[in-house]
C-alpha cells in the first residue's frame, strides 16, 4: 500500500514505515502530525485517484528529526573580467517517518 502527498509543497510516493526527508516542519522532535492532502492511494491495485485530493484519506507520520542537509556549493565567475563569486547553502530538513495512511 502507497499514497502520493503533499507535504510542504512537494508530492512524495510514501509507504508505511519509510523515512522521508523534506523541507522543515513546524512541530517538535518526537511529536505525531497528518497530513490530508492525500492526491492518490494504492491500496495492493486497488487504485483511488482524487479529483485533485481524496475525501477522508489521510496519513499519519512522526517527527523523526530537525537537520541539515549537504553543503551546496554554488560558483559565478565572468571569464576576463576578474569577477567570481563563491556561496554555499544548506537546507533546513525534517526527517520524517510515516506510521499509517488511512482511506
Amino acid at each position: 500500500m502507497y499514497a502520493i502527498v503533499d507535504i510542504a509543497g512537494q508530492q512524495f510516493k510514501v509507504r508505511k514505515g519509510q523515512q522521508v526527508f523534506v523541507h522543515r516542519l513546524e512541530g517538535e522532535e518526537g511529536s505525531s502530525i497528518s497530513f490530508e492532502k492525500v492526491m492518490l492511494i494504492d491500496n495492493e491495485g486497488q487504485i483511488t485517484v482524487g479529483a485533485p485530493l481524496v475525501s477522508g484519506a489521510k496519513v499519519d507520520a512522526k517527527i523523526v528529526a530537525h537537520l541539515k542537509g549537504d553543503k551546496v556549493t554554488v560558483f559565478k565567475k565572468k571569464r576576463r573580467k576578474g569577477f567570481q563569486k563563491s556561496n554555499g547553502h544548506r537546507q533546513y530538513l525534517s526527517k520524517v517517518l510515516i506510521e499509517n495512511i488511512s482511506e
